[in-house]
């Protein structure tokens, strides 16, 4: 049932909040209102809700962020540090419930980019953001879910852990069962477990195995259909939705789904939504990465549905040790509670661990020289984030994100934006043994001619108006994942979708309004596209990449100032052929086009005088 809040910004105590004044606010939500608060409490009253055979009353919370504690008739009954984690309180008998949360600003390390200044305030407002609801059952109930999907030798399996309350002593059967939803084809499965325990409750886990299962994949390999699993106990049940799919990285053989290779394209997302995930599919992206905070219920179930690969952070970001031990048990609970979504693909624990070195550096040879330099200075201990990492089961982890120089698992690249130009790309990731996989490259621009919010941007780095940015800003996306595509790459995602305020490295603006780089992203992200090696004056191939399972005769043409030309090679599963070579000057406009298996793509370039 559906609650009315009230809220106060009120002082971080060890006492149940108790402001003067309460103000009606949206629950789940963030009241702008309380904006840069240390603490903030909501307050509802409701009538018994229980009807018929109902016994049990229980509060749940999804999305209490960051630290949280609830009263419940002047008794503090529960508390939380994980809100990613389901908050699901029961509730003492009552005619009548007063409940009152405190959601506190993060107390350690672990508050993600909402701990930073990379997000407007009213982002980052302590709060239920994403629900808040009571629910009822009878006695006994399935109290909780949890269910984790994996291949086997004979097929697919779901292991599957449900909490079982009692108020009295249990001896019954639990049944669990799987089935597919919509039209995927295939039966369903049924096993049953013993439950028996005294007055109070317990954990009951359970493997269903399916045979002939339908397996999920990244929307441009095939697929999505989807599982439900149940746990029913007496007339009561509790189920989660989940997908049949397997998921490693190795460095040889790259990034694997189901067995296959994956070349990943992906973006990420600084406030994720619904509409980013279709935002990015309609970028020809498979892979979006929620950077250092939990993502949305909502948001992973849209993965899920639109066969995106999903790279969850946990929210640690930024130089400074951690709580290794509250790490892993955050580390577990996030792989717990959205284990069972097929799009999850990775999890890493620390970004950016290391303050900005290079800023502002150039591409000469004393340039290059300073880099090393500060690169080594800026060394990073990662034995912490690598404990923290094997905590995560089921999925490959990346132990650290961040620049080259402090061997990160996943790099991030800013040649052309924060120092040097994009001609340094190279030297970057031959020099570091980087590459493989990019968790970040881009450039920024104005949103608008006046902005008014650059909440987490430097203006400093941008000349002329917002068309000029933007312009500045395709032009590096374009050359930089144009050239980690040719590198085979085995993950590349970009910084970022969308703007958070009037100004930032998103694609898009923070409405959604299109740059003109998302065009470029859109056309760079193609699966088979074809490229110039080297888009400036002077001798360039014709480069065709072809990220699919399957090779085939790829037909090319290019048109060069109005001349005309086209070639046919054959080109291999996730292969790279050169198709050609053009003299290019300065001032050159060149459209590429390239068909194979049916498909038809093109690709633009305008020639400037440099990078």
């Amino acid at each position: 049932m559906s609650l009315s809040w009230r809220g106060a910004a009120v002082a971080p105590d060890d006492e149940m909040p108790s402001p003067e004044t309460w103000e009606p606010v949206s629950v789940p939500g963030r009241p702008a209102a309380f904006a840069g608060a240390d603490a903030v409490a909501y307050e509802t009253t409701v009538a018994d809700p229980r009807t018929g055979a109902d016994e049990h009353v229980v509060l749940v919370l999804r999305g209490a962020y960051a630290h949280t504690r609830v009263w419940c008739n002047g008794d503090h009954v529960a508390e939380s540090d994980s809100y990613v984690t389901p908050l699901r309180v029961r509730l003492p008998e009552a005619e009548e419930y007063r409940l009152v949360v405190e959601c506190r600003a993060p107390e350690d390390r672990f508050g993600g980019l909402h701990d930073t200044d990379q997000l407007p305030p009213e982002r980052c407002v302590p709060g239920i953001w994403w629900d808040a609801s009571l629910e009822t059952y009878p006695d006994p109930y399935v109290h909780a879910m949890r269910g984790r999907p994996r291949l086997t030798e004979g097929g697919a399996a779901v292991d599957v852990e449900a909490e079982v309350v009692t108020k009295e002593p249990l001896d019954d059967r639990l049944t669990f069962s799987i089935r597919p939803t919509g039209e995927v084809r295939g039966g369903g499965m049924m096993d049953r477990e013993r439950v028996e325990t005294d007055a109070g409750g317990t954990t009951v886990t359970r493997t269903i195995d399916v045979r002939d299962p339908s397996l999920w994949w990244p929307h441009d390999l095939g697929n999505q259909p989807r599982y439900v699993v149940r746990a029913k106990l007496g007339d009561t049940e509790h189920s989660l939705t989940t997908g049949l799919r397997s998921v490693t990285y190795d460095q040889g053989e790259g990034l694997e789904c189901n067995g296959e290779r994956v070349r990943a394209r992906g973006v990420t997302l600084l406030d994720p939504t619904v509409e980013d995930v279709e935002r990015a599919v309609a970028a020809n992206a498979n892979l979006v990465r929620v950077r250092a905070q939990g993502v949305p219920p909502a948001v992973a179930e849209a993965c899920d549905e639109h066969g995106v690969l999903l790279w969850q952070d946990l929210p640690l970001t930024g130089p400074g040790s951690f709580d290794m031990d509250r790490g892993r048990e955050l580390a577990e609970s996030f792989t717990e509670h959205i284990g069972n979504h097929p799009s999850l693909a990775c999890v890493s624990v620390h970004d950016e661990p290391v303050e900005p070195y290079a800023d502002g550096l150039g591409s000469t040879t004393l340039d290059r020289l300073r880099y090393r330099f500060r690169a080594w200075r800026a060394s990073y201990n990662e034995a912490p984030a690598e404990a923290v990492a094997e905590r995560v089961e089921g999925v490959p982890t990346v132990p650290v994100v961040g620049p080259p120089g402090i061997d990160p698992d996943a790099v991030t690249l800013y040649p052309g934006w924060r120092y040097g130009s994009v001609e340094d790309l190279a030297w970057l990731c031959d020099h570091y043994g980087v590459g493989d996989v990019v968790a970040g490259f881009g450039a920024g621009s104005l949103g608008t001619d006046d902005p008014t919010d650059e909440t987490g941007f430097d203006n400093s780095r941008v000349s002329g108006d917002a068309a000029d940015s933007q312009a500045y800003q395709a032009r590096i996306v374009q050359t930089v994942a144009e050239q980690l595509r040719q590198r085979e790459s085995d993950v590349v995602v970009l910084d970022s979708l969308r703007d958070v305020a009037d100004a930032g490295m998103g694609v898009l603006a923070a409405d959604g309004t299109e740059k003109r780089a998302y065009a470029t992203l859109s056309d760079s992200y193609q699966p088979t596209q074809v490229f110039l090696s080297d888009p400036t004056p002077g001798e360039s191939d014709i480069v065709a990449c072809h990220d699919r399972p399957s090779g085939g005769t790829v037909t090319v043409e290019w048109d060069h100032n109005g001349e005309r030309q086209q070639q046919e090679r054959v080109i291999g599963a996730f292969g790279r052929v050169t198709v050609g070579s053009l003299t290019l000057e300065a001032g050159d406009e060149l459209t590429l086009a390239a068909a194979v298996e049916g498909r038809a793509v093109k690709n633009e370039y305008r020639i400037e005088g440099d990078r």
